[in-house]
């Protein structure tokens, strides 16, 4: 369930024009005073646990009123909160009992009817309590993700010191309260509706498709930019290991036994197209056509490692109720990595390689971040050094997770948690160790005797692209809560230089400065809109764009530029001094130009 609660002067309604779904209406119009006016959207999948729903947004309800001191509630059905709606029988009786559950806690409850076409007038008390948004899962979360796992946590440091956490007790291991950041990581989030939801609406980066499944977003022009660029950066790193490059179907029969067998094991949920005589299964990894692809290759000893890359487009169909932005999708693109090796020794020193190689994007791009391990109990137990060894390499203590028995296809692989401001943790980067694959499929290898072997692979990935941009934007939004500067990374920002003109004649002198900037590698536009100074730079700075200048007749007359610094205030440069800097701190990051028209008059608005 969706919430947008709005603390009110008041509300008044009219129910105009029932729908085919619409409730016998008790009260088809009304005013009501000082009351918290609860839009709602009930969201497919609610009714399958409705009284935890219920449960849930009530107490939401009644902890937000008992703050405000209000004692009168208005339930507003509101579809367009969410672009995943339950069935309207199953939304009806979730919105009744909810209605009841208020009622049940003391409050004056108004009854808007569910499904008519509705005319409404509020007028919103402005305090910072007055405009709140809540996202209702089925079940309220666990207070330690650890109680979830299935093997035993450990903390390891960079000392070698390992100590058991309780999951019961966090707060009995000393080792958790010298690694605060494993302990964010262990704490679930708050509940509260992720910032980036309406910040890349906002930007006018991604938002819903309506007329799609749940968990697949449309990307305007400057999402598109941005997710191009994290594309074109995970292909990069996949060239400095020397990979191949490779593309492969979306669509696989299940009916094939090593197909189905690894799904079997992978555990995910799949989308699944039947036709006559046979099922497809829509990839959830980049692994069947490749290993497919390894199966049919004639493989040499001195080849390996060999390494290949694939930018895959995958899909999980998640529950509609896990499903939360760009934090968790069903249609997703995963950059994957795959490494095969003769044997377990050469591995391991591939997954060294690998285990660098993805700390450089989270270092360069200043994310928090936990490492976390999951390996299996007698595998760590032979190779506890290699794992210490990772440990000291990231230089802060990490969380094991020691699974009794192999369940997986790996025996041990690590991730990369990105810290949600909220708490908790989203997997960005891993690699897996898999011994079971290369049988399955059949990869196999002539050794130096001429023998045939099967191959050691390693799965990997720098992570979604999709949730990296979540977490840049959840990222900015911490640093603005802590009295930061909220703003992308300069090589992943849409406009690099935003040029304002004063007045009409400045126009040309801004458009020409653009073109010899975008010459050097630098996205810069111009906003000749037709509004104040003062509303563009706003604007631009709403827009978090990292350099403003402002060309008046001083600039025409110097030559140099005055320039708003995101996070540094004004400072002077010529247009080279200026690309220069954006320039060197871009350095070791991919560039692409401009995706919009460069004239901010010629640009369609996406969101209004």
């Amino acid at each position: 369930m969706r919430l947008l609660l709005i603390h009110a002067d008041f509300l008044e309604f009219r129910a105009l024009e029932p729908t085919p779904f619409a409730e016998e209406a008790g009260r088809r119009e009304g005013r009501v005073e000082e009351v918290l006016v609860a839009f709602t959207a009930v969201e497919e999948g609610d009714g399958e646990n409705a009284g935890a729903v219920i449960s849930r947004a009530s107490e939401e309800i009644l902890e937000l009123c008992g703050k405000l001191g209000v004692r009168r509630v208005a339930v507003y059905p509101y579809a367009h909160l969410s672009p995943s709606l339950s069935p309207p029988d199953v939304a009806v009786e979730i919105l009744r009992g909810l209605r009841e559950r208020l009622s049940e806690g003391g409050l004056e409850v108004v009854h808007v009817p569910f499904g008519w076409y509705k005319a409404f007038t509020l007028r919103c008390k402005g305090h910072p309590l007055s405009e709140l948004s809540r996202t209702i899962t089925a079940e309220p979360a666990a207070p330690l993700r650890a109680e979830e796992e299935e093997g035993e946590l450990r903390v390891l440091t960079p000392d070698g010191r390992e100590e058991r956490v309780d999951a019961r007790d966090p707060s009995s291991c000393s080792l958790l309260a010298e690694n605060p950041h494993l302990l964010h990581y262990l704490r679930e989030g708050r509940g509260e509706e992720p910032a980036h939801l309406s910040l890349m609406r906002r930007l006018e980066l991604v938002d819903y498709e309506p007329a799609s499944d749940v968990g697949h977003f449309r990307f305007y022009p400057k999402g598109e930019l941005l997710k191009s660029l994290l594309e074109d950066y995970a292909a990069q790193l996949a060239r400095q290991v020397g990979a191949l490059f490779v593309q492969t179907p979306l669509l696989y029969r299940l009916e094939e036994r090593d197909i189905g067998g690894q799904a079997a094991r992978f555990l995910a949920r799949d989308y699944r197209v039947r036709l006559p005589g046979k099922t497809l299964l829509l990839r959830f990894a980049g692994d069947f056509g490749l290993f497919r692809m390894m199966r049919d290759a004639q493989l040499s000893y001195r080849q390996l490692p060999l390494r290949v890359f694939e930018l895959s487009p995958s899909f999980r169909l998640e529950q509609s109720g896990e499903c939360v932005g760009l934090k968790r999708l069903r249609s997703f693109t995963m950059p994957d990595l795959h490494c095969f090796c003769a044997d377990l020794p050469q591995a391991l020193e591939e997954y060294r390689r690998l285990f660098r190689l993805f700390l450089e994007p989270l270092r360069r791009m200043e994310l928090p971040y936990a490492l976390v391990f999951r390996v299996v109990g007698e595998f760590y137990r032979e190779h506890r050094d290699f794992v210490l060894e990772l440990v000291r390499e990231e230089g802060r203590g990490a969380l094991l997770e020691i699974l009794p028995e192999r369940k997986h296809y790996w025996v041990m692989k690590h991730e990369l948690q990105f810290l949600d401001p909220q708490g908790g943790g989203t997997q960005l980067s891993t690699v897996q160790l898999d011994l079971e694959d290369s049988e399955r499929y059949g990869i196999l290898y002539t050794d130096a005797e001429g023998r045939r072997r099967g191959c050691v692979i390693l799965h990997s990935s720098m992570g979604s692209i999709e949730r990296w941009i979540y977490a840049l934007l959840e990222d900015a939004e911490r640093r603005r809560r802590e009295g930061g500067i909220p703003s992308l990374p300069l090589w992943l920002s849409p406009t690099q230089v935003r040029l304002v003109p004063v007045g009409e004649r400045h126009v040309e002198r801004c458009l020409r400065e653009a073109e010899v900037l975008e010459a050097r590698g630098v996205r810069a536009d111009v906003d000749d809109r037709d509004w104040t100074v003062a509303r563009r730079i706003r604007e631009a700075e709403r827009e978090w764009i990292p350099y403003i200048a402002v060309v008046g007749d001083r600039e025409l007359e110097s030559g140099r530029l005055s320039v708003r610094v995101r996070g540094s205030g004004i400072r002077e440069y010529g247009t080279e001094e200026l690309a220069e800097e954006v320039r060197r701190r871009c350095e070791g990051f991919p560039h692409r130009p401009l995706f919009l028209p460069r004239r901010l008059s010629l640009r369609p608005l996406f969101v209004g």
